[in-house]
């Protein structure tokens, strides 16, 4: 028994007739499975461009902090300092450095604790701690 091809193309397009389309159930389940998908998406956006805001608000603070107490610890040594001139900043950024001396540490008066704090706004970003020497 010989299949022609024409017997065969009769049955490939008969096959699946009697099935019927999608119904409103189906249709609103792919909807809903659609919907879920596009908004796991977009919260996954948002959240990632927050992510990144933030590492390059650090970035930027850490690269102030370097930058300030390099500057600072190449400064002449002051013992009356309260402060040491700034580096310039980005806009929105604010950098505060505060001097404290070291008390009698065995003997030795020529050490100050320098503070450097960078803000954003109002916000404080970063806040690191080193000494500076009298040398």
């Amino acid at each position: 028994m010989e299949t022609t091809i024409n017997q065969w193309l009769t049955r490939v397009k008969g096959w699946g007739q009697d099935q019927r389309g999608l119904g409103l159930v189906e249709s609103l389940v792919a909807v809903a499975i659609l919907g879920i998908a596009v908004v796991s998406f977009v919260m996954a956006l948002s959240t990632g461009t927050v992510a990144v805001r933030e590492g390059n608000q650090q970035v930027v603070a850490q690269s102030l902090v370097r930058t300030q107490l390099e500057y600072v610890k190449g400064y002449p040594y002051d013992p009356e300092a309260t402060t040491y001139p700034k580096v310039d900043t980005p806009e929105g950024y604010t950098i505060s450095v505060e001097v404290g001396s070291i008390p009698e540490a065995d003997g030795n008066t020529d050490i100050q604790k320098i503070t450097v704090t960078i803000s954003l706004g109002d916000e404080n970003i970063l806040t690191v701690e080193d000494y500076k020497v009298n040398r």
